[in-house]
């Protein structure tokens, strides 16, 4: 019974029809005919005109749209457990040419604007020290907490009177978002962001991720960032086709609904040992190690995470029996 993560859920049925019937000759690389769609679809969903790429993970999604938004020579700010910071190896350094992250601190894994605010006026406006250029934030944060559009667009306002650049990692954008019930276009670019890292194989994909520049302008630099760093792959139009399936008929969000209803009966369950609210598929409680080893031995996944804490994850497919017999088991502790 896995709760570690939903990066190990099964791709969704519809996702892998859907790749099954694009295994045809078309053209290479982004050419074809699904990828070609992809503006078109992501244009609707946000109600504005923007550029969608297809990439293979989440990381190659944050790193292009960095260093698409930040010089080699500036500072992205964000917060101190954001993932660009403690599970990308690096990652926004080496694509964006050597862009250094300037780490704030916030409840949740939330920035708020008095941190960038109080991050930039640290910086000397001189040659001797590195200067702002961008701000990313997560959503739903690495602690499963989910921005409302009002606090995006605070940050973005803080942005603009700064001069950053405003990233989205959207990793779990979809488990945020069903929670919040806010609509895409208003947690993203009417807020002030510049681009997104929309995620996807978290949530029923099998690895498909998209990049959306809501600075249009940017998309002939990616396109070739993309290319320089590996990710352009040969048969895209099987991304594509992923990526397309789950916009069909929202199963984006339906996914992300199911996961986070099975995060909501475990939390239930867990009353004061959560550490956190739960606003998506993460759920963090207080746990001393007898009472992991206690869960463990009954058959439960999941990863230790500080001191006193676990982590679970849900995920789309989770299955039902699996979630009561959890939410019983925290219960009996």
């Amino acid at each position: 019974m896995r709760f570690f993560s939903d990066n190990a859920a099964a791709a969704h049925p519809a996702v892998i029809d859907a790749i099954a019937r694009s295994n045809q000759m078309d053209t290479a690389y982004d050419g074809d005919a699904l990828s070609q769609r992809l503006d078109g679809a992501f244009s609707e969903l946000f109600g504005r005109e923007v550029k969608a790429l297809w990439v293979t993970t989440g990381t190659a999604a944050n790193c292009l749209a960095l260093a698409a938004l930040c010089p080699s020579f500036g500072a992205i700010v964000c917060h101190r457990d954001a993932h660009i910071e403690n599970d990308e190896a690096g990652a926004p350094a080496f694509f964006a040419g050597g862009a250094k992250l300037m780490l704030v601190d916030g409840p949740g894994a939330k920035v708020t604007p008095e941190a960038v605010a109080e991050a930039c006026d640290r910086v000397r406006k001189d040659v001797h020290q590195v200067q702002p250029k961008a701000l990313s934030i997560t959503n739903a944060t690495e602690y499963g907490l989910a921005y409302r559009a009002a606090e995006v667009a605070a940050l973005g306002e803080v942005a603009r009177s700064r001069g950053l650049a405003l990233h989205m990692d959207g990793a779990r954008f979809a488990n945020a978002l069903a929670t919040t019930g806010e609509s895409p276009a208003d947690v993203t670019w009417r807020a002030g962001v510049d681009a997104l890292s929309f995620g996807f194989v978290k949530n029923g994909g099998l690895n498909a991720e998209a990049l959306i520049l809501f600075r249009t302008e940017l998309a002939d630099e990616v396109a070739v960032r993309r290319k320089r760093a590996g990710h352009l792959a040969s048969k895209g139009r099987m991304l594509a086709a992923q990526i397309l399936a789950m916009l069909e008929n929202d199963l984006w969000l339906d996914n992300a609904r199911s996961a986070n209803a099975a995060a909501q009966t475990i939390a239930s369950a867990a009353g004061e040992r959560l550490v956190y609210p739960v606003e998506a598929n993460e759920i963090f409680l207080r746990c001393t190690p007898g009472e992991a080893a206690s869960l463990r031995s009954a058959g439960f996944d999941f990863y230790d995470w500080a001191p006193g804490e676990i982590r679970l994850v849900t995920s789309w497919d989770q299955q039902g029996e699996a979630v009561e017999q959890l939410a019983a088991a925290i219960t009996r502790l």
